[in-house]
């Protein structure tokens, strides 16, 4: 999910539609790097960057391109262990493009308009997992998007909606990890989902900072493969329901906190653009009906359902953002997505329950039929593909 605004290939979703989320950042903790990244619609002449997942690696070819836009065609032929790209800042601190989950046989990309600098392509599980990738020429001209109100107050209006929901997060946190602390496991287990959601809405920013997105929220294997480095949600999840013990989550929560504070700090001076709004948006959709449907976000808990409506609602506070400019600009895009919001809310509407599993509202996911995951898959990448058409028009 990832930093300035790439177009992954995922499976279901139109290709030229999935963006990974980029934040401009401005004034942030840690080393800045010269080089930096923005992504729209590819212009007609965009360079092509062909990367193979190896068991060695994945040596970008070519290894240097002019500044301007670029697509990045990822595969992997016979590589077990290694199933991801990321193209990351040259000091290696926030990811700007990423393609996941590509097992031997399958491919992807993702595409970016990058700016004059040094990168580092990385790919965790291969024997040499960071490859340098140059970028020369002349920077290129951002696009005025502060001459439109309406884009203004929609990014305006994006920047705090993502700090009150990672404020909403450490406060939640805070709360489940109290129970946590308190010995209180049935407790704990009922405020874990709903301190969850508040990092879903606002995943494609947070996924930004690479290594504190995975301290937060990695999963085993994917791309945790390090028991010393299995933390954050997760491993007490795994605490909780699969080992039945809160031995060791006390510290697991205090890690937790301590990283949420220092993504609160980093939202809080990051800006951003109507495009990486629209991108992320489409991003967060795409990995939710493909890789999250499988149910291997929450397997340990099965509170996948209100992670899956989480992603949901912070894809369509996007849309909602840019309804005033919509409204001029293509309303008949917006009526489009209305209608496959619908359809989204029709079929979650038939997986509630009240009060529900662990009091989310939504029964446990491991009871749901794979006819209902179809059902459901099949609606938010629908929504996804329609939200890929917000790029071109917050860029035109």
């Amino acid at each position: 999910m990832s930093l300035p605004l790439g177009r992954r290939r995922l499976p279901l979703v139109a290709a030229a539609a999935v963006a990974a989320l980029a934040a401009v950042l401005a004034g942030c903790s840690g080393s800045a790097s010269s080089a930096s990244a923005t992504a729209g619609p590819a212009a007609d002449q965009s360079s092509t960057v062909t990367v193979a997942l190896t068991p060695q690696g994945c040596s970008p070819m070519p290894a240097s391109i002019t500044a301007g836009a670029v697509d990045f065609n990822v595969s992997n032929s016979g590589a077990g262990s290694v199933s991801e790209a990321e193209l990351r800042t040259s000091d290696r601190s926030k990811i700007l493009g990423e393609q996941e989950n590509l097992t031997p046989g399958l491919s992807g990309g993702f595409s970016l308009t990058l700016q004059p600098g040094r990168y580092d392509f990385y790919c965790p599980g291969a024997s040499q997992q960071h490859w340098t990738f140059t970028v020369t020429g002349k920077a290129t001209a951002a696009a005025n998007w502060q001459a439109s109100p309406q884009l203004a107050t929609a990014v305006s209006g994006y920047s705090g909606y993502i700090t009150q929901n990672t404020s909403a997060l450490v406060t939640s946190s805070q709360a489940f990890c109290q129970a946590v602390n308190a010995g209180d496991k049935a407790q704990a287990e009922v405020l874990y989902p709903k301190a969850r959601v508040y990092y879903e809405r606002i995943e494609p920013v947070a996924e930004i900072w690479g290594s504190l997105d995975t301290a937060i929220d990695g999963r085993w294997e994917n791309p945790v493969t390090v028991a010393s480095q299995f933390t954050g949600f997760h491993r007490i999840e795994q605490l909780l329901w699969e080992d039945n013990t809160l031995a060791g989550a006390t510290a697991q929560c205090a890690g937790l906190i301590k990283n949420e504070k220092q993504l609160l700090t980093l939202v809080e001076s990051a800006s951003y653009n109507p495009l990486e709004m629209a991108s992320g948006s489409t991003d967060l959709l795409g990995e939710a009906s493909t890789a999250k449907i499988s149910g291997e976000e929450e397997r340990y808990s099965n509170t996948d359902l209100p992670v899956l409506q989480a992603n949901v609602d912070g894809a369509m506070e996007v849309v909602s953002l840019l309804t005033p400019y919509l409204d001029r600009k293509d309303p008949s895009l917006l009526a489009a997505i209305s209608k496959q919001n619908a359809a989204v809310t029709r079929v979650m509407a038939t997986l509630k329950s009240s009060p529900g599993y662990d009091q989310t509202g939504y029964i446990e996911y491991s009871a749901i039929g794979d006819s209902s995951k179809k059902q459901l898959s099949g609606a938010i990448n629908a929504l996804a593909e329609d939200l890929s058409k917000l790029g071109q028009q917050v860029s035109s």
